[in-house]
């Protein structure tokens, strides 16, 4: 039966994607120097302002409005109200409450993996399917290439009239759960005021939409470029930004469920973005080594305690156990406790800054994308 699902990305100089650009990036920079800080940093941007708060207990030395100002001239902005050299930028952030911090820092038991707990309750989500190489669905994997691409011919003087904001959108069609092709394709980017639109899109055509495979088009596929005009006004400038507002973007278009916390300027005591990380990792690996051809995880945590109060699995019907068979695997094969995760995928270094744009998961060289276990899974198949 004939399906259409849509999936959107954005380019690293949309609003929301900047603040969470800033965010990750003071995270990292503290991670350098401290890599057992507490951080939980977001920025809201409007019009020719950025405000920085949250908070943070490190020893580091933090100079957040350098950091800021460097992750928003890297991005593209250095002109106009919102440039990087005449922003103002205020800095609210002050240390972790005590509150929260007894939670993660207990020391009632001689195991430290069970004296870790989670820096706050709430459920995180992981899937993994077979409809990429990446094991990501296809239209967030096809909407993160294009918009990657969109910042590419901008920095690389392709489109040299191309600004830093922008978004993609791609529709796919489905037989039963098998994408067949590309019903739609949307891209709207900001440019100067000198390019005509006619030029725009044609440039888009050929130098951006190029990437998506050219078996997924056909003479039915619709391309809206630009479709309400002009787009000369972008950024903060034109609309305010704010960390973790992109959290369907950062995961997997939509395709699976969400828990609702957002990932950066976080570390990974967060179990938000922590726990999220760990469910991808586990899928992937589900999904390669056989055990189903797609499946999404639910963890659950509450604050405090180390150990997940619930696991989930849904295979869709294409598990080759149970789903509460492979749901047991998990518990046995992977150590869900704070501690350990962070232990497993080496969370404690600056790697997250890469993570801010264009998804969190489907690149390669991230810890959470690695195929280890596929070996020890592989046993469970009958």
């Amino acid at each position: 039966m004939k399906k259409l699902f849509t999936s959107e990305s954005v380019t690293e100089g949309h609003p929301d994607k900047l603040c969470d650009g800033i965010s990750d990036a003071i995270v990292d920079e503290i991670l350098k120097s401290d890599p057992y800080a507490r951080c939980a940093v977001e920025c809201c941007a409007a019009y020719d302002r950025l405000l920085i708060m949250g908070e943070v207990t490190t020893s580091a030395n933090v100079d957040y409005e350098r950091i800021a100002r460097n992750t928003i001239e890297k991005t593209g902005y250095i002109s106009g109200s919102f440039a990087y050299d005449k922003c103002r930028i205020d800095v609210a952030v002050h240390t972790q409450s005590p509150d929260i911090a007894m939670g993660v820092d207990r020391t009632d038991s001689k195991d430290v993996r069970d004296s870790f707990g989670a820096g706050d309750q709430g459920m995180m989500f992981g899937y993994a399917c077979r409809e990429t190489e990446e094991l990501m669905p296809l239209p967030i994997a096809l909407a993160h290439r294009l918009s990657a691409r969109l910042t590419e011919v901008r920095k690389n003087g392709t489109l040299p009239y191309l600004r830093p904001d922008g978004k993609t959108q791609v529709t796919v069609e489905y037989d039963g759960r098998t994408p067949k092709r590309i019903e739609t394709i949307v891209i709207s980017s900001q440019h100067d005021s000198e390019v005509t639109q006619e030029k725009l899109k044609e440039d888009i055509l050929t130098n951006v939409i190029k990437i998506v495979p050219a078996e997924l088009l056909d003479e039915n596929t619709k391309y809206f470029i630009n479709p309400t005009g002009r787009f000369e006004i972008g950024g903060p400038e034109g609309d305010s930004g704010l960390t973790g507002r992109k959290i369907i973007v950062d995961t997997y278009g939509g395709r699976c469920a969400h828990g609702g916390g957002a990932f950066s300027g976080k570390d990974a005591t967060k179990v938000d973005r922590s726990a999220a990380y760990m469910a991808r990792y586990i899928c992937k690996n589900l999904v390669a080594a056989g055990l189903c051809d797609e499946v999404e995880l639910q963890v659950a945590y509450a604050i405090g305690i180390a150990r997940p109060v619930s696991v989930f699995v849904n295979t869709f019907g294409t598990g080759k156990l149970g789903d509460g068979e492979i749901a047991d695997i998990v518990l046995k094969e992977f150590d869900l406790r704070p501690y350990s995760i962070i232990e497993t995928l080496e969370l404690r270094k600056p790697i997250f800054a890469q993570t801010a744009a264009y998804g969190h998961f489907g690149k390669e060289g991230l810890p959470w994308e690695r195929l280890s276990k596929v070996k020890d899974l592989k046993k469970y198949l009958r």
